[in-house]
This record gives structure tokens, sequence and C-alpha cells, in this order.
């Protein structure tokens, strides 16, 4: 019997199931997690596919995997807060806590933050991860471990809409309908009142799904340059001089470009989603338009917690967004339909 079986790359295309160590607890404020469920995300797929990520490249073996939920199996002579038997979600970043980022909150900023399935890091694609105490939070009562692997996406959105100042009221135009676009609309809606969302896309079922889901309207981008498409948007989704707030999921050049057109003057654009690492940008419409930009990276202090006390109260729904739950020895295949574009979120189970 497997002890800690774990979904593994090897190298670039390549990945096997391995029975590894079960981690020991390092401190005496660690827990031990059985792990239930782990969503895909893109990155994976991208070390999957490309062996990195930038400057990130895998050399060694890793564990993929980091969108996960379990069970405390064990836990520290110093925890207090959790016990076995506890189902949490899992924060899957681990910061130096002792540089001036961490010690101001913005601990995903670390120079030394050690992130799940982010080489030289394993991920929590196995039968056991071992976190720190405060990096687990427990899943309110009625929120299921399924969706307990849905809070890593969504608080990369919170994160997103917190950079993007989405206020009650705003008109928020968000590019790319991926689990993250999607939730970048819905918790600007739901979380902190914007009163339109518009999710922008090129896929049709995307669209459907996102106007059934967290979008007031949405858009197809056509074959036009980004002003002519930027300003069709504004006309056809009635957003008077511009959209308060803009956010690009993508990394798309031309939905970066289109971002700008489509802001109002003194409005907000967030770039949430990574590309090339060089692009063409309309900085003149930037400037004249007074246009406060902001990256987004992962999430920090608060995000998190926001984003399970959202989904315990119901405000915050994200079940709907998982399109399959398939068991750990079929993990590759999921990968593979995550690759081809298929369905919102994939979840592993298991192992058991």
């Amino acid at each position: 019997m497997a002890k800690n079986l774990s979904f593994v790359l090897e190298k670039p295309g390549s990945v096997k199931y391995e029975d590894r160590p079960v981690p020991e607890l390092k401190s005496e404020h660690d827990v031990i997690v059985n792990v239930k469920y782990t969503g895909i995300c893109g990155s994976d797929v991208h070390y999957w596919v490309e062996g990195r990520i930038g400057n990130f490249v895998v050399e060694k073996p890793m564990v993929l995997g980091h969108e996960s939920a379990g069970v405390i199996h064990s836990v520290g002579s110093a925890v207090k807060t959790l016990k076995p038997g506890d189902e949490v979600a899992m924060e899957p970043g681990i910061p130096c806590r002792r540089c001036g980022f961490c010690r101001a909150g913005d601990y995903n900023l670390c120079p030394d933050m050690a992130f799940a399935a982010t080489p030289p890091y394993d991920g929590s694609l196995a039968k056991y991860y071992s976190l720190p105490e405060d990096f687990c939070y427990k899943l309110p009562k009625g929120v299921s471990l399924e969706e307990g692997a849905l809070v890593e996406p969504a608080s990369v959105a919170v994160h997103i809409c917190r950079m993007a100042q989405v206020k009650p009221g705003a008109s928020v135009v968000v590019f790319g309908a991926g689990p993250i676009g999607l939730l970048c609309c819905k918790v600007a809606r739901d979380v902190f009142g914007a009163a339109k969302t518009v999710s922008v896309d090129v896929n049709e079922d995307r669209l459907q799904f996102a106007q059934g889901y967290s979008a007031t309207h949405v858009f197809r981008s056509q074959k036009a340059s980004p002003e002519e498409n930027a300003a069709r948007m504004i006309q056809e989704c009635e957003l008077g001089p511009g959209a308060d707030v803009v956010i690009d999921a993508t990394g798309a050049e031309p939905c970066i470009q289109m971002a700008v057109h489509v802001a109002r003057a003194g409005g907000h654009f967030t770039q949430g989603g990574m590309g090339k690492p060089d692009i063409t940008f309309p900085i003149v419409a930037m400037c004249a338009k007074e246009l406060t930009i902001t990256g987004s990276f992962r999430y920090s202090a608060g995000d998190y917690a926001l984003a399970v006390q959202m989904i315990g109260l119901g405000r915050l729904s994200v079940k709907e967004l998982i399109t399959k739950k398939v068991k750990f020895e079929d993990a590759e295949e999921a990968f593979s339909n995550v690759k081809q574009g298929k369905g919102i979120k994939w979840l592993i189970a298991g192992p058991e």
C-alpha cells in the first residue's frame, strides 16, 4: 500500500505516480493534511507541457498541484485552532514572515516565498501535505471539500478586485472567461458590489456560462482593432464614458490593448493574467486618461480568509465552476482535458 502516493512531473510531458515519504511536522506550529481534492490550474498544465514558467524551471522531479483542500491528519504540539478531522482549505505559499513585504502584509511579494508546485518546491497532489497552522482555513459548516479546493482561485480573484479598487456600483469589464476571469466577475459583483460586470472572450460556450454565473453582460471580441472593439463594447454594454474598472485575466496583447481603450478617464486597470514578457502598449491613451494601473500577483494578507468567509455566507458561490471530479489515477487525463480547454475547473480526488 502506498503511504504517500504523489503525482510527479519528471520532465516536460512526462508524469508518473510515485510513493513518497509522508511529510513530518517540521515545527510545533505545523499540521499534516490528508489531501482530498485538488483543482488543476493553468500553471500546472504549463509546467507539464513546457517544464518552466519564466525563470521558474523544473530541474528535478516535482509534485504538481496547489489548489487543494483536505482533512487535518495530525497537528504539532503548539497548534491551537485545528485538530485532527477538521476540514480545511490549504493556502499553498509559505513566505519567510520576516522581510519588509511580509511584515507589511504583502507576503505574496516575499523574495523567499516557497510556493507549492513552483520549482523547486513540491505541490499538493499527494495523499499528505504539510503546512503551518495559520495557512490552513477551517471550512465553515455547509462548505464542501470540493468548494474548499476552489478557495485558492477565488482568493486570486479577491486580490485582483482589491488591487483594482472595485467599489459598490462600479462597472467592471473582465477579459477572459476562464476560472479566474469568471471568479473576478463573481467577486466584483457579489462581494464588492459592482453594478455591472462584462465578461469578454472569444469562446461562445464560456460566454454563455459567464452570463449564467457572474456577468450582467457578455462581449465577444471580433477581428478588428482594439479601439474598434472597445468602442463597440462601450456602446453594446452601455458603459457610458467607459468602464470604471477593467481587469485582464488573459495576458493576451490584444486584450490588454483593448482594456486601456475601454476604461473611462480616471479609471482603474489591473493586470491579472500573464502572457508574453513584452508587448506593444497604448501608452498615450493610458496617459491621456490618467488611468491607475496595477499588476496583481497571487494573494496577500486577508484574501484567503475573505474568500472562505464569503463562500461560507453564501455570498460567493463557486461550486458551479466544477466541471468534473476524477479519481487520482486519472489525473493525467484530467490535465489533458484542461490543456484542450474543456470545461471550467477539473478536480482530482484523493488519493485514498
